[in-house]
């Protein structure tokens, strides 16, 4: 079986387990971490950072978790709203006057939020995307492709410009300032938006999958083919272009570890609080699994539930991103779960998320029945 690296609870062996079974497979490299009560009970990786295979994947090697960087570029939304700096019920145009043009008068923060506000797509050259002023100056001029507030389409792109330019007018900071002074830097975590040259050599690019290139293409699975779309398609090689890394790209250019992903997000599993540096009130961190849509986006074509910022799963929140990347979180069970990977395989046949969360849920049921047993009781044979 493929090396694994890290350390991990013997209750949850299954997870690194599956991870060393994923490169045996054939993927390239990975990392999966899992928080407990706002504490690791797995932090393993494995594989190479490259694609030709020669450069092992390190404890601090990152990669682009691409729309998992929406749960971070939320959870500063989450924080904004918590400090009563943002109200999700204003209009957008209340923080971002010039927003308020072609039909968007309104549109509401809670609406950017939930892929609800009818600007789905991103229709702007690719350039134009590391340019933060002409990006948010495109959209402020789009008219929505429906009435905001009634339908969900997902936002893949568009969603971190919309959400980062009214933090921006609020706070002065563009989204990964803030999130790198108010909560990376306070919890140690490392999780960047917009990437610094001293952090290159650490980075894993990202592989297509097998048998594609790097002209290799996001896409909505649900969006007919045959339609007519004005949205650019983003391909590997933009994302693992040096002016990505350089741009503010909050709902898709995050790029860190799981361990990092899963420290963060473990905020919204411990009620806002972990390793004593509370960052969001419980009543904030509650707010993140308001439903603001329940029903058939648009764009994926298929059932959804939308709280503010994140996808829910029953008493679960998180989402993906483009490649396989996924972060998990459960507060009823105060767990956070991240897995991060260099090597994409094709949406419809990509369920290593999945199968890595189901691990750690056995791992918690363990966990769980050692610490009810009472102190010098022998486990249950």
């Amino acid at each position: 079986m493929a090396d694994i690296h890290g350390s991990y609870d013997e209750l949850f062996a299954a997870v690194p387990r599956l991870l060393s079974g994923l490169l045996d497979d054939g993927d390239v490299g990975g990392a999966v971490a899992v928080f407990v009560d706002g504490a690791a009970v797995v932090d393993v990786w494995g594989g190479s950072a490259d694609a030709g295979r020669v450069r092992p994947w390190e404890r601090d090697t990152i990669v682009n978790v691409f729309s998992v960087t929406k749960t971070m570029t939320a959870l500063v939304a989450l924080v904004l709203i918590d400090r009563g700096e943002l109200d999700a019920d204003a209009p957008v145009a209340r923080y971002w006057p010039e927003f308020a043009v072609a039909g968007k008068e309104a549109v509401l923060v809670r609406h950017l939020l939930s892929h609800t506000a009818g600007l789905p797509d991103w229709e702007g050259p690719v350039e134009e995307l590391y340019d933060w002023t002409a990006a948010t100056a495109r959209l402020a001029g789009q008219a929505p492709q429906w009435e905001p507030g009634t339908a969900a389409g997902y936002h893949s792109l568009t969603q971190g410009f919309l959400v980062g330019e009214v933090v921006r007018r609020i706070t002065g900071r563009t989204v990964g300032e803030f999130f790198a002074a108010e909560v990376a830097g306070p919890l140690g975590a490392d999780f960047h938006v917009g990437l610094g040259a001293e952090h290159d050599r650490r980075v894993a690019l990202t592989v297509p999958p097998p048998g594609a290139d790097e002209d290799y293409t996001a896409s909505a699975p649900g969006r007919d083919a045959t339609a007519p779309s004005s949205a650019t398609a983003l391909r590997v090689r933009d994302g693992n272009s040096l002016a990505w890394r350089r741009a503010q790209i909050p709902a898709a250019g995050g790029f860190g570890n799981a361990r990092s992903v899963a420290l963060v997000q473990s905020l919204l599993a411990c009620g806002g609080t972990v390793g004593g540096v509370r960052v969001l009130s419980p009543e904030g961190c509650a707010r993140a699994r308001e439903v603001q849509f329940e029903g058939v986006d648009r764009i994926l074509g298929m059932p959804c539930r939308y709280g503010l910022g994140y996808g829910l799963f029953g008493d679960a929140l998180g989402w993906g991103g483009w490649g396989g990347a996924l972060v998990w979180v459960d507060p009823e069970e105060r767990l956070a779960m991240a897995y991060v990977t260099n090597q994409m395989r094709e949406p419809a046949a990509d369920n290593r998320g999945v199968e890595l969360v189901m691990a750690a849920q056995d791992g918690l049921k363990g966990l769980r029945a050692r610490s009810a047993r009472p102190v010098g009781q022998p486990p249950l044979p």
